[in-house]
Parts: structure tokens; sequence; C-alpha cells
């Protein structure tokens, strides 16, 4: 099976139920509410876990990779950070349709996505792996404990996103 990693946008209501439990979960609203996560790195049980793509900033060039933190094409093209993935069910995120990009202003992001998708699907392999390396150690205990500062609750979230699916379907 061949599998690709996708441009999402999660849901901002999702983010913000999650957020009451893990204050690590990244904002999706105001002028990041098309914030794209990148996913799927990883598949556990029914849920798939994204992680939200940083736009180029000129620190990136200088940073290092870590095991939470990776730049994309040297940093030229952004950052993802893999300490702020969270689970996702099927209903809480929707595919990223770069076709429907009008203004120049997001032809630029556009662009800048399209590039940044391209980078991480020739480079899945190390991405999965790392995203999978840092939730593994994590949930084992292993990590830096300022490293693990930085994540988000992983085993928590997974748990508040089958209550929050369970919920949303009675409803």
């Amino acid at each position: 099976m061949i599998f690709y990693l996708k441009l999402v946008i999660v849901d901002s209501n999702y983010c913000d139920y999650l957020r009451q439990f893990d204050s690590k979960v990244p904002y999706n609203y105001g002028k990041k509410s098309t914030r794209p996560f990148v996913g799927v790195l990883f598949n556990i049980d029914d849920m798939e876990y994204f992680t939200p793509l940083s736009s180029p900033k000129p620190k990136h060039l200088k940073m290092n990779n870590t095991i939470d933190f990776m730049k994309i094409d040297s940093g030229k093209l952004g950052a993802i950070n893999f300490n702020n993935m969270i689970p996702v069910g099927k209903n809480n995120y929707k595919l990223l349709d770069l076709d429907t990009v009008r203004n120049s202003d997001e032809k630029k992001y556009k662009t800048l996505l399209s590039s940044q998708l391209i980078w991480l699907n020739e480079n899945i392999d190390l991405v999965t792996k790392r995203s999978k390396r840092l939730y593994d150690l994590y949930n084992s205990n292993k990590l830096n404990v300022r490293i693990k500062n930085r994540c988000c609750k992983f085993k928590l979230l997974e748990e508040k996103c089958l209550e929050y699916n369970k919920i949303m379907v009675s409803a």
C-alpha cells in the first residue's frame, strides 16, 4: 500500500475541546483558522495523528532538528512541530483543497503549502519515523523532561478524542 501525507484543516471546535484538557493543543482560529496540519503521520486503532505546520521564519534557518521539531527543506519551507501533534477521528478534519485558492496572497500560500507537502512526501519515512519515535518515547516516559513538557499529552488526548466523537455521534 502506498502511503502519502496530506494537508488538512482540523475542526477548531475539536481543538478547543482538547485544549480544555491540554493547553499545548495548538490554536486553530482567527488568522490561523485555516492553519494546515499535515497528516496522517501514523494510526493508532481508528485514530490518525496530525501535526501542525509552521510557515518559514528566519529563526528556522538557525534552529537544529530535534526529536520534536523538524525543519522542512532546511527551514526554507518552515517546520513541523511534532510536539504539538494531536489524535483525530475521521470527523474532526477536512482535506485542504489547494485548488480553491483565488487571490494573490492565497496563491503565495498555496505555493508554500504545495512545496511543503512535496518535501514532506519525499521524506515520508523520516517524518513518520520521527513522529512515531517521539510518541513512543513520550508514552514510555523515556524523553528528556524539557522535551516532554513541550509535548501534548498524547494518551489523554486519545481518550478525549474518543469521548468527543462519541458525544458528537449521539448529538
